[in-house]
C-alpha cells in the first residue's frame, strides 16, 4: 500500500500529540517515551532497564491510556509458571451437568503487557512470554491462538540485584527489538515528580489514538523507504560488529560475539519509525544514528580484553559508527 506524503504528515502530528499527553503524566525519561513509541510502531518489543522507583510501570500504563489499548501486568518471581502467563483449559460443568474444557486466558492476552523483572522468573516461564513475542501466538494443550492488534511487550529488569534473579542470555536478549536505559532523574525532575505525586491536583490523560489508528501506523512504518546507501551503512555497521570480518576496525578486538540479522533488522525497523515520527517517508543517516545504540546494546559481548580495559558498549557502537559511515561511503 503507497502513502501521500500528506498522510505521513498528518500521523507524524498525531503521534506527536501522543508523545506530548504522556509527558503531561511521565516527568522526564525522554529515551524511554520515544523508543517505547518507536517499538510500538515497529511491531517490536522493548527492554527496559533501570533502578526501582522510577516509573517504569506508569510510563506502560500511561501509554496504553494514551492509546486506548487494554493493558496488562506481570509481576515475574521464581515460582511464577508458564501457565501463570498464558492461561489454562479448565474443567467446567454447565447447567445440564456436562462437563468441558474452557480456556481462561491470562495476562498475556492483552494489548499491552508490561513483564515486570522479567529476570526473576525461571528460563522456563520466561520462554512462555517470548514464544508469545516472536510468533504473536500462544499454543496451549496443542490449540494455537493469536495475540492481540498490536501487541506490544515491556520487560523491565533490575540492574542492581543479582540474586535470586535468571538473566536473560543472549540468544533470548536479542528478541528484544531495543533495549532502553532509564537514567536516575535529575534535581528538578525529583522536583517535579513530587509535586506531581503528593499534591491534590489529579491529571487526567485524554485518550489520543485508538487499537486501529495503532495498526494503520504501523503499516505506514513498513512503507517507509530506505534508500540502497542507507541500507549498505546499517549493513556496515552491523558487519563492523564482527571481529572477524574483513572491515572490521581496531575496537572490534574487544567483541567476542557481535549482532546477527535481527540486529540490523531492528535497526531498519526503529529507524523507520523515528522518519515516521518526523513525518518523513524516507530513512536518513541520522536516524540509523539515532537509534544505533538502543538496537544494538544487548547484541554486543565483550570479551574478557574489553571487560578488562572497562570498554562501554555505547561508547563502542559510537565508535563503529563512525567507522562504518567512512566504509559505507568510500566509493
Amino acid at each position: 500500500m503507497s502513502y501521500a506524503p500528506e498522510q505521513f504528515q498528518e500521523m507524524s502530528d498525531q503521534l506527536h500529540k501522543v508523545k506530548k499527553e504522556i509527558g503531561t503524566f511521565i516527568v522526564g525519561q525522554e529515551e524511554a517515551i520515544e523508543f517505547s513509541l518507536y517499538a510500538i510502531l515497529a511491531e517490536g518489543h522493548a527492554l527496559l532497564e533501570g533502578l526501582p522507583g522510577l516509573g517504569k510501570t506508569m510510563l506502560i500504563r500511561t501509554i496504553s491510556e494514551v492509546l486506548d489499548l487494554s493493558f496488562s501486568r506481570i509481576q515475574f518471581t521464581p515460582d511464577l509458571m508458564p501457565a501463570d502467563i498464558t492461561g489454562t483449559s479448565m474443567l467446567e460443568r454447565n447447567n445440564s451437568g456436562t462437563q468441558r474444557f474452557v480456556f481462561k486466558e491470562g495476562p498475556i492476552f492483552s494489548q499491552m503487557v508490561l513483564a515486570d523483572e522479567i529476570n526473576r522468573a525461571t528460563p522456563k516461564t520466561q520462554s512462555a512470554l517470548l514464544e508469545a513475542m516472536g510468533e504473536k501466538t500462544v499454543t496451549v494443550l496443542g490449540e494455537t491462538r493469536q495475540m492481540m492488534k498490536p501487541f506490544f511487550v515491556l520487560a523491565t529488569q533490575n540492574p542492581i540485584e543479582m540474586e535470586g534473579t535468571y538473566p536473560l542470555p543472549e540468544a533470548q536478549m536479542d528478541r528484544f527489538l531495543c533495549k532502553i536505559l532509564l537514567p536516575y532523574p535529575s534535581r528538578d525532575e525529583l522536583k517535579e515528580i513530587v509535586q506531581r505525586t503528593t499534591g491534590t491536583a489529579h491529571i487526567a490523560i485524554q485518550k489520543i489514538m485508538n487499537a486501529n489508528e495503532v495498526v494503520e501506523a504501523q503499516k505506514m512504518t513498513r512503507a517507509v523507504i530506505v534508500a540502497e546507501e542507507i541500507l549498505d551503512f546499517a549493513v556496515q555497521l552491523v558487519a563492523n560488529t564482527h571481529h572477524h570480518e574483513e572491515s572490521s576496525t581496531e575496537w572490534t578486538k574487544y567483541v567476542q560475539y557481535g549482532s546477527g540479522p535481527r540486529g540490523l533488522q531492528s535497526i531498519i525497523r526503529l529507524a523507520k519509525a523515528r522518519a515516521l515520527m518526523d513525518g518523513r517517508f524516507h530513512v536518513s543517516i541520522a536516524d540509523i544514528k539515532h537509534v544505533a545504540q538502543p538496537a544494538l546494546r544487548h547484541r554486543i559481548l565483550l570479551n574478557y580484553e574489553g571487560e578488562a580495559e572497562g570498554i562501554n558498549v555505547n561508547a563502542l557502537i559510537e565508535k563503529l559508527l563512525n567507522e562504518s559511515r567512512k566504509g559505507a561511503f568510500a566509493n
